[in-house]
């Protein structure tokens, strides 16, 4: 192809990740961070009494005489360093001498009296580290006619990531967030290709209707998060019902061929004309003729997949097949994010994650029949740090 070609045809394809190696100028850190009177280092040696001292060496080499400050707690924990051996990480806590006061204690029944005038939550900690939110969403369907129709799904998409926006200041209370990370797991429009086409009847709006709506709901989630954070990355994955061309009920072209990923493609397009205002906001979609897209959050490898390509219940047999291609990006996959079965679900395999977000739709009317269940519509909201998921939250 011409390179003019190439450049229209382009698409913002997910990183490769590359295998993981041990930074031997990471084995020993030491970080300080001092706010007034009060002050944090975290150091890592072989020894606590190395760290001991290693901590005041520290606090020298910012300008701060440590005879001024006093430790008034430490956190201490092992760790496995490049060769094998256990290493122990310390964090101290100092307080400046001078501003520790000695002050009377008050009468219990005053101090009483204080806590039944008033009544506070206590403060929470914020946790060391950078952390990514995670905003995992799929099966929207725009289009279908089922539960409370096309009108009840957009609102409850928009509502829903604007929830995801009021939880990222509150997470924020426990967690040092400063990259969002948007997942947008496939079936974004109904389409007409489903069931050889037989869902066409309770398909309400036209094709480009869906995608327009998809595009649109897309760009209010990144409106909403950009703002406020320093890096937000937004990925999307081909669903089946997404595909662009099917003949006689079979795909004929690319496996990435799909509205659900050219949505997201020409979002990236319309930010590319503001590019100061967007600047913090990054793109992928999977490479040619693929399924799926990885991204790298905080230290956690995230994988993108549909769910239509396993059988429900064998996401993990799955994901050890694709993982056992080296060149796979999925060799390197911490966390597995999929839509498709309209449900929540989320799994683990020892320190491996999946989550599985229910649909937006409200039902899917066939199944009410079949099964006599309807849906339990939301997206999940997680946070994640190097490999590791410790909160994960169905917002609806």
């Amino acid at each position: 192809m011409s390179e003019l070609l190439d450049e229209l045809l382009s698409k913002p394809v997910g990183p490769a990740m590359p295998a993981r190696q041990t930074d031997p100028e990471r084995d020993f850190t030491r970080q300080i961070e001092v706010s007034g009177d009060e002050a944090a280092v975290t150091v890592r040696g072989e020894t606590f009494e190395d760290n001991e001292s290693a901590a005041s060496a520290v606090l020298r080499g910012q300008g701060l005489d440590p005879s001024e400050w006093t430790v008034t707690g430490l956190r201490s924990s092992e760790w496995t360093m490049a060769n094998g051996d256990t290493g122990v990480s310390t964090r101290f806590s100092f307080t400046r001498r001078a501003s520790v006061a000695e002050v009377e204690r008050p009468a219990i029944d005053e101090l009483l009296a204080v806590i039944d005038r008033q009544h506070t939550e206590p403060a929470l900690t914020e946790i060391d580290g950078e952390y990514t939110f995670i905003v995992a969403i799929g099966d929207m369907q725009f289009g279908k006619v089922d539960g409370d129709g096309i009108e009840g799904t957009v609102a409850r998409t928009i509502a829903s990531l604007d929830r995801a926006v009021e939880l990222l200041v509150e997470y924020r209370r426990r967690f040092n967030i400063e990259h969002v990370h948007m997942a947008w797991l496939g079936d974004h429009v109904e389409g007409f290709v489903s069931q050889g086409g037989a869902n066409t009847w309770r398909t309400q709006l036209t094709l480009t209707e869906q995608i327009r709506l998809t595009r649109r709901v897309m760009l209010h989630g990144i409106l909403g998060f950009a703002p406020l954070v320093n890096r937000l990355t937004v990925a999307a994955v081909p669903g089946n019902h997404g595909e662009a061309v099917r003949i006689n009920g079979k795909g004929v072209t690319r496996y990435d061929d799909s509205h659900d990923t050219e949505s997201l493609i020409a979002v990236k397009d319309a930010t590319d004309l503001s590019p100061e205002r967007f600047a913090n906001v990054e793109f992928f979609v999977p490479d040619t003729d693929e399924l799926t897209v990885v991204v790298e959050c905080s230290g956690t490898v995230v994988a993108h997949a549909h769910g239509h390509q396993w059988r429900p219940g064998k996401h993990f047999e799955w994901w050890k097949g694709q993982a056992f291609n080296r060149d796979s990006a999925m060799h390197q996959a911490d966390l597995l994010l999929a839509g498709h079965l309209h449900h929540e679900f989320i799994d683990t395999d020892g320190w491996r994650t999946f989550i599985q977000p229910p649909a937006m739709e409200s039902e899917s009317t066939w199944w009410r029949h079949a099964k006599g269940t309807s849906g339990a519509p939301g997206l999940i909201v997680a946070v994640t740090k190097d490999g590791r998921v410790p909160v994960k939250e169905v917002v609806s």
